[in-house]
């Protein structure tokens, strides 16, 4: 018998208004833009708590009202809100894990920073790779550590020292 209690997103209907859309696990919100006397949509991918991307939204032909939201206006809100979410994703990663290579006498080593943000322990692994992707050296370095040319050197010189002994 497996005892893992598992927990599945729950399936939303969907929903075709003029301020609510809803499917294919997101959902499109038409509301009043409190910065102005306009509208704005927010967009919500299904099990998030924050929007992924809130704009302007078209206002009617009574110039009161907003547009009302439609299937090609769906898609491309949805198709705007996942490239931003990738764009975020991409930049977490990239602020996450950084490597650089050093040319040394026995061949090009990949150092690699990657950065675990524990919220209760952060730290960061330092590794380094030879050409044949096999790991050389493993450490725990701070969060903080700055990987560059000049520091993944300085850790291959000191033949894989922990930095900061």
């Amino acid at each position: 018998m497996n005892d893992t209690l598992r927990v599945e997103a729950p399936e939303f209907e969907p929903v075709y208004e003029a301020r609510l859309w809803r499917d294919n696990g997101w959902t499109a919100k038409v509301v009043k833009n409190e910065d102005d006397d306009g509208w704005a949509v927010e967009m919500i991918r299904d099990g998030e708590p924050e929007p992924a991307l809130v704009g302007p939204w078209t206002m009617g032909r009574d110039k009161k009202n907003p547009k009302p939201l439609d299937t090609g206006a769906f898609n491309t809100l949805v198709k705007t809100a996942s490239e931003v979410i990738r764009r975020h994703e991409q930049q977490l990663h990239a602020m996450l894990h950084k490597n650089v290579v050093v040319s040394t006498s026995s061949g090009p080593i990949t150092v690699a920073l990657d950065i675990v943000p524990d919220e209760d322990d952060p730290y960061a692994l330092l590794s380094a790779t030879d050409q044949a992707g096999d790991q050389i050296a493993q450490v725990r370095v701070a969060p903080h550590f700055k990987l560059n040319l000049g520091s993944a050197e300085a850790w291959i010189a000191s033949d894989f020292v922990k930095p900061g002994r």
